[in-house]
Order: C-alpha cells, then structure tokens, then sequence
C-alpha cells in the first residue's frame, strides 16, 4: 500500500455510513455468526450485501471478522458464510483458527486472509509464519512497541496495527477468564469482560486488570514512518458517534492536523488514553477504568459528532467527456479509478436562439450533489448550432453517475469450492495415553517418576541439564526479544536438545527452522478437525487441544495427528503484559495472589516479559478418566512443587482419586457457548 489505510470498526450499518462519511478507507465488519463481537448489533445477509455495495460505491474496502473458534458441527455454516461473503464482494477474511484458515484457503482460493490479532502474532517469525501460510495481512498483537513493528513491517506482507479503542489485559487469544468463569469464551465472541469487575492484590478496592484505552493517533506519523499498512480502530460494539470521531481524528493527524482528542476522550475512554506499550512505558498509568465523568461526558458532543456523517461526502473524483454532434445521439462517457461507462441521450436539437456552449454545459455537468463524487476533468466537443434542455443534461448526467456506481458496485466473478473442504479422517488411539508434565525449574526434574513420557521446560532452563529426549524445550509464551531466544534455541540445539513446546506460531517458525522437532500447545487454540490437520500441515508431530472443548467433542475428533489434553493443575486464565500486582503494590509488596470480589484467590506467575494469571482452583480429572477418549497423552501443570509433590499428583491421577476439597472439572463437562 502506498499510503496507510484508515480501517474503521462497524457494528452497525449506521456506523458503516459514519465510517465512510468521515473519510476510512475500509471498515471491518462481522456476520450474524462466526464474529469474536457476537454482541454487536452484526449484520444480516441483505445488510452485509448493503454495507458492501454502500463501501465499495465510496470507494472503501470491507474486512470481515470471521475471527472465532469454531466446533466441528459449524463448519459447514462457516463454509456458506465465507462464500456467499466473497460472492456479494467482502474484499478479506480476518481470521483466528487455524481449521477455519484451512477451509477457507481450500474453498476460496482467491481470497485475501488476515492474520487476526486472536492468533496472537507479536514477533518478526510469527509474521514470516503467516506470509508463508498464505496470509495477506497481520493484525500485530497491541503490545508491541515502535522498534518490533518496524521490525515486522519490514517484511514483505501487510501490517495492520490498532492504533485507538479498548485494551485488553490479556494478550488477545490467550484469554481464557471469562470462559472459565462464565461459560462466554472470548474466543468464540461472547466475552462478558469479567477483567473490568474489581480485582485487588491487597483487599483494598482495586481494578487490578482494567486498562485504559490505547490510543497513538497524536503520533500516527511516528506508525506511519515505521511502514504499517492498516491502521485499526477497536470498537465494533460502540456507537455511531465513537467510530465517526476516531476516524476524523485519525484522518485529521495523518494530514498533519491536530486532532481534537478532547472529543475523543469524550464520546468513549476509561480514565483518558494510553500509549504504554508503544514506548515501553508498563506500570500504573496504563492503568483506568470507566468513571463516571467518562460516562456523562459523551452527551455534550453527540451532536456535533452526528453532523459528521449526517450527509454523504463525495469522495470519489469523476471525469466527464461529452459529445453532442448534429444527426448524432449525445454521449457522456464518466471516468472513476480506470473505470468507464457510457450513456446516451437523444439527438440535439437545431438551436432557435442560444446554442450550447462548452461552460454551460460543464457548469451542468459538474453538479453531482447526491452522488459519491466530485467533479474532476471535464471535457466537451459540441458542433456550433446545437441545442439541449437543462432536463436533457442532466438525466444524462444522472444517467451516468447511476451507471457507473452500479459499475463500481459490481461483484467479481468468484471461483469457489467449498466441496473441496472434506471431512477429517478418524483418529485411533491404540495405547493407554502417557503423562507429559509441565515445570518451571530444572531443580523439579532430579527424583521425578519414569512413568512421566515427556517434560516441557522453561527455554531459559536448558543450561542447567543434559540432552534428555524427554524435555521440551518452552520458548516464552510472549516474546520481547526475538533474537535472544533465537540464540538461545541455537544453542541449546547445538547442546543436543531436540524438541521444541510451540504455543504459537512464531515458535514454530524459529524452531523449525533451526530444526526442532515442534509440539504444539494449548496456546494454539486447536478445538477443531480441520484445524487439527493443520497444525500437522505446519510442522508438528502433536498438539495439546483447547480445554475449552468439551470431552465429549474432543471424543469426535478426527485427524491423523497425535493430541492431548490437560488433566490437572491451575489452568492460565490470562496471558499479560502488565504484572496487575506490580501496578497496585509494586514488587515489593507481592504476594502472587490476586483477590476478586467474592474473595477468590487467583495466584500471579511473573517473567521478565509476562505474568500468567492462573484460576484459584486445581483442575482434577483423576476420578473421570473413564470419560477421557480418544488421546494419545495427558498434561498435568506444576509450577512451584517439588518432585515428590510432582510424583504423589501422578501417583492420585494414575489410581484415579480426587483428594482435592476446591477444584474444578475446568469446561470439560459445561462447556461454552
């Protein structure tokens, strides 16, 4: 792309109008199905079609979300979506899960993907990954700072990054909370934002994990200057007058104008606005919730706001050429973006008293009111002694302007095949499943049990053991320094290790590539067949499933790939930037145990780089094993216990006790929706 492109969210249709009226060059949208904003308003069949013709009448691209996790019973919906979308003219596809990718890819060749933000890609591997996958276009994950999306940019593929609207705790698609706690998976569109509720690391009333909104739009050039292609506005579940003064803001400070960020804070913050992750400023003042000044606010500037996108704006410049000659229909051909379209009118008329001349009839020509455009180069060959009523011009005028915006309009012709998306063959399990455990510290490996196939390690950790084909090497979970851990994955290939614990695709690019063997984790998010065959397609040998599947779905899975599922320990809710204790007590005063309103305990695991916040209860399958199927491997979760801790958990799982009073079945059995 030669200049960046505005990319304005869209619950509605009257916030499509907002957007292009206010001057986006692409809105993204979602469907009534298969949207990580199931909340929103959406769009129906005929009101995508609509948003669609509206958008591309203006010249303005549509993106639509099919951006969720998606089951094995919906694919064949998923499948009529994405093709009757492609066929009424959605120019992409932002996507999360790797089945859906695969289908998509398979049934509509042709059609440019997005990476979403939901796939979690944050490092200069992860972008190659998806370039290499077929991807068109990355969503960056939001806590990047300038030097690693530059770096990103530099790559040959499309960069979008959201530069205004709400910021998640959590590193989006490793969330998991508000599926924990509610049955609402944010991966499937229903998050119910259980981080925005009071959270206290010290009992004192707190909002521990609730940021402020991001916004870099006073220092969009800095974004601009670092080559990102797409910059994205969150808020597709907000109102009309939100999406209208981002984009005139946006708009205003890429053209080198200062935006009027009091009317932004206005219609929609949490206690102002945020750049921290772009500088690398974490902490405290990242930090805000939604007052109530925040909330009253937005009623004194509605109005004017609403007076951005009242009227349609012409954005599209026409050029007219028109030619009346004696004995000859009149034609005026109209010229928009290389393409053309002509129309005819009747044949003149000798003239009685004051023939045509060329500024008359320009003056008339260039009166487009009402229609997408403005008036561009105009040119006129009319013989002397010719006559034409005003009516006469401008029904041809009107005639021209309809014709070519139906032109503008009009659908590609799209190649589909959703036959060739074929249902995964059965997967057989021939052999008792075996226990790969995860731990933090090599000190936890000396004395642990033989039955225990597989040890997936911290990276850091592989200087402090020997080669072992047992362990599996963790990259972090979230990567700052990209080559570092390149680095270190050398050497400890170099050492003599061999296995690699992917949990995203970034991982399995390094990795791969340095000759890993790579095992995938539950941070891929694979809870489908397809996405199943996939995650093999890719590179790896097997892979740790979602535990947001039900045991009963995960029974039904198919694909020739070896999986697993996690059976015990303290499952991660969320994946996060910010330490939420650092922010309130600072290190000095933690605890590692944050405390929601009911007086939960949820315990805080810190890196350099991330914290993981775990649920207060122990996961527990031991006395339900009869009801695990169809896995070759279980994971058990430790994070400080000791070898002989480590041993006596394996030991109650293998004899199928539960001796826990607080614990949980996870969502193995309720589900989510």
């Amino acid at each position: 792309m030669k200049n960046p492109e505005i990319l304005a969210p869209a619950g509605s249709i009257e916030s499509v109008y907002a957007a292009v009226r206010c001057g986006a060059d692409a809105v993204y949208l979602g469907a009534k199905e298969f949207s990580a904003r199931q909340n929103a308003t959406n769009f129906s069949d005929e009101e995508l079609k609509e948003a669609v013709d509206y958008c591309h009448k203006n010249g303005v691209a549509v993106h639509q979300a099919i951006n969720t996790v998606v089951f094995d019973n919906n694919f064949k919906d998923l499948l009529k979506v994405a093709v009757h979308s492609a066929e009424i003219g959605v120019d992409a596809f932002i996507i999360e899960d790797l089945g859906v990718f695969s289908a998509v890819k398979t049934a509509l060749p042709h059609m440019p993907l997005h990476a979403s933000t939901q796939m979690t890609i944050h490092t200069a591997d992860g972008a190659r990954k998806a370039l290499s996958m077929g991807f068109s276009r990355v969503v960056l994950s939001r806590e990047l700072s300038i030097e690693t999306i530059r770096e990103i940019c530099s790559l040959p593929i499309e960069v979008e990054v959201f530069v205004h609207g709400a910021l998640c705790m959590s590193v989006s698609g490793q969330c998991f909370m508000s599926a924990m706690i509610g049955g609402r998976s944010a991966n499937r569109g229903l998050c119910a934002q259980s981080c925005r509720l009071p959270f206290s690391a010290d009992n004192s009333p707190y909002h521990a994990l609730s940021l402020k909104d991001l916004s870099y739009i006073p220092e969009i050039k800095l974004l601009a200057d670092a080559g990102v292609s797409s910059f994205k506005i969150e808020g597709r579940m907000k109102r009309p007058e939100y999406v209208a003064a981002a984009v005139d803001a946006l708009k205003k400070s890429l053209d080198g104008t200062a935006p009027d960020m009091d009317t932004l804070r206005a219609v929609f913050s949490r206690s102002g606005f945020t750049n921290g992750y772009l500088h690398g400023n974490l902490g405290k003042n990242m930090f805000g919730i939604r007052e109530k000044d925040d909330v009253t606010s937005a009623k004194d500037v509605l109005p004017t706001l609403r007076e951005l996108y009242r009227r349609d704006v012409p954005r599209k410049k026409l050029d007219l050429e028109m030619k009346v000659f004696r004995g000859q229909n009149v034609t005026l051909k109209a010229i928009c973006d290389n393409i053309s379209v002509t129309v005819t009118g009747n044949i003149p008329q000798e003239a009685e008293s004051v023939p045509l001349d060329e500024k008359y009839v320009e003056n008339k020509l260039s009166k487009l009111g009402g229609t997408p455009f403005f008036a561009g180069e105009i040119r006129t060959e009319i013989e002397s002694g010719l006559f034409m009523t005003v009516s006469e011009i401008n029904d041809l005028r009107r005639k021209a302007t309809d014709a070519l915006s139906e032109k503008l309009c009009e659908k590609k012709e799209i190649k589909s095949f959703p036959e060739r998306v074929t249902p995964s063959e059965k997967h057989i399990v021939t052999e008792k499943p075996h226990i790969r455990v995860h731990l933090k510290k090599a000190e936890q490996i000396k004395g642990l049990s033989d039955s225990i196939k597989e040890i997936v390690l911290p990276l850091k950790e592989y200087e402090k053991i020997s080669p072992n084909e047992k362990i599996l090497l963790s990259p972090p979970r979230f990567i700052t320094d990209e080559n570092s851990v390149r680095e270190q994955l050398k050497k400890a290939y170099d050492k003599g290790f061999r296995h690699a614990y992917c949990n995203n695709i970034s991982h399995l690019e390094t990795a791969g590539r340095l000759g890993f063997v790579c095992h995938s984790g539950y941070g891929m998010n694979i809870a489908n067949s397809y996405s199943l065959r996939e995650i093999k397609a890719l590179g790896a040998v097997d892979t740790e499933l979602s535990f947001e599947l039900k045991l009963s779905q995960i029974a039904s899975l198919g694909a020739d790939i070896p999986r697993g599922i996690i059976v015990h320990g303290k499952l991660p809710l969320m994946l996060t930037r910010n330490c939420p204790i650092k922010s309130q007590v600072g290190c000095k005063g933690c605890r590692k145990i944050l405390r929601d309103r009911t007086g939960r305990e949820f315990e805080v695991a810190c890196t350099k780089d991330y914290a993981e916040i775990l649920n207060c209860d122990t996961l527990c399958l031991a006395d339900k094993k009869q009801d695990i199927k169809n896995v070759d491997f279980v994971s058990m979760l430790f994070e400080n216990e000791t070898a002989d801790e480590i041993n006596k958990a394996i030991e109650i799982f293998e004899k199928g006790k539960n001796p826990y009073e607080n614990f949980t079945r996870g969502l193995y059995y309720r589900g989510i929706e």
